[in-house]
């Protein structure tokens, strides 16, 4: 099992550690509180990064609705 601090994870999604504090914050991403430090499970990060994904519109698909 692999832990991620916030930096490590900062490089793994390639967002700033800012974002990842409002995540912690906002109780959006999985993590530990282990007293003051914060770490992440990378398997369980990569899950809920997979649940964020957005599949693309078909559009042909959209038209023949209308």
């Amino acid at each position: 099992m692999k832990y991620l601090n916030i930096q490590e994870l900062s490089s793994h999604l390639n967002v700033k550690a800012k974002t990842i504090y409002g995540w912690i914050s906002q109780r959006e991403i999985p993590h530990f509180k282990l007293g003051r430090l914060v770490r992440f499970e990378k398997d369980e990060i990569d899950r809920w990064l997979e649940q964020k994904k957005v599949d693309p519109i078909d559009l042909e698909k959209l038209s023949r609705k209308f």
